[in-house]
């Protein structure tokens, strides 16, 4: 049996992006201690390393279209290990913002470079893949963040569990990627720009992720805050909210690729906003644990296939290069991330907890609505 597939290559670069992000986002906390970080100043060096993302996502769909998604992805894949690395032995607060913009930039093009990979995997095995491929994303998220806790509770340096566990995944995943591979045929004359902005059908495919991203932000930041606030939960207890979210979006992923085979990717975005939305509801009505814990399940099925079947859909638009069709669908789409939790945070100022996540649901039914331009080669709802 063949040891590398195109599949397997493509499932290792999700793997490492994904890997390398948990890895970063479990020892946050470390890294705020190391340098004397406040919570604004926290806040501001997060902002630091999306402002290297977005400013990533055009250059990244440029080189995948003029160099090949799969050398992006791989060039991309060296470019996050090394700074990783960087970023844990940046010795003050300025060389660590130049380390965490770069490692920003080169998670976000890496990111853009692999779903353009992705996409050509999908198209010549003639059948659905993409959900596959982010599931892995996933996989390799909680192996990275899995790791922070090993290293956290065993006192390893940031420097050391950086180092390690980047250059172990990153040999391992990279191996895996380096197959031949014939590139993209397809090009189209356009004129570059420095932030990617979807335009036409892709700006509507790119509210659609922007919605899914929103919620996936918002449970990742306030799952627990709601649980403890709306549920008297203990801290322990309110940490199963992300994790019910996250046991079945990866579950999810992994069985959707069938699923939008036998019924299409219009019914199966549909079937995920009316998901997405009766969780929201089991959220923020009842106001107890268990259907709270529910609802999170219930959100993480629904969002599981939205922003799989929306790169899906870029990557296959007939009128631009694919790797800037991704690049422009992520500007907005990633984006829902970013100013999804503290938009949540200021309407439940003005409000209460309950109504500001419950626009979720309103957020969700936008999905339902407008999933027909999910449809590859369709214009229309």
């Amino acid at each position: 049996m063949q040891i590398r597939s195109p599949w397997r290559a493509v499932s290792a670069m999700f793997i490492l992006n994904g890997g390398l992000y948990g890895v970063w986002a479990s020892r946050i906390p470390t890294l705020a201690n190391l340098h004397e970080l406040s919570a604004s100043g926290l806040g501001l060096l997060l902002l630091v390393m999306a402002a290297g993302g977005l400013v990533s996502f055009s250059i990244a769909g440029r080189a995948a279209d003029h160099f090949g998604a799969k050398d992006a992805s791989i060039y991309g894949g060296v470019g996050c290990v090394l700074g990783l690395i960087a970023v844990a032995i940046s010795p003050n607060i300025f060389t660590l913002s130049i380390a965490v913009f770069l490692y920003g930039g080169f998670l976000g093009g890496t990111d853009v470079a692999m779903n353009a990979w992705a996409a050509e995997v999908e198209r010549g095995a003639k059948r659905p893949m993409m959900a596959s491929f982010h599931a892995m994303f996933s996989l390799g998220a909680g192996i990275g963040a899995s790791t922070g806790f090993f290293a956290a509770k065993h006192g390893l340096a940031l420097g050391t569990h950086f180092a390690i566990v980047g250059i172990l995944l990153g040999a391992i995943t990279l191996w895996f990627a380096m197959i031949a591979w014939q590139p993209s045929k397809r090009r189209l004359e356009s004129k570059p720009s420095m932030i990617a902005f979807p335009k036409g059908v892709l700006l509507i495919v790119a509210l659609i992720a922007f919605c899914c991203s929103i919620g996936e932000g918002g449970v990742a930041d306030w799952s627990a805050y709601i649980l403890v606030e709306m549920t008297n939960a203990t801290e322990s207890a309110a940490a199963l909210g992300y994790t019910a979210f996250s046991i079945t979006m990866v579950i999810v992923r992994l069985m959707a690729d069938r699923m939008v085979v036998q019924i299409g990717a219009v019914n199966a975005a549909r079937a995920a906003g009316v998901f997405a939305m009766i969780g929201v509801i089991f959220v923020v009505a009842p106001g107890a644990y268990i259907p709270a814990l529910i609802g999170f399940a219930l959100m993480g099925v629904g969002y599981a296939v939205v922003i799989p079947l929306a790169f899906s859909r870029a990557a296959n638009e007939p009128s631009m290069n694919q790797g800037a069709a991704i690049a422009s669908v992520a500007t907005l789409g990633y984006g829902g991330m970013l100013i999804g939790p503290p938009v949540i945070g200021f309407l439940a100022e003005l409000t209460n907890i309950r109504f500001s996540f419950g626009i979720l649901a309103i957020l969700a039914g936008f999905i339902v609505y407008f999933a027909g331009f999910l449809e590859q080669g369709e214009t229309s709802a």
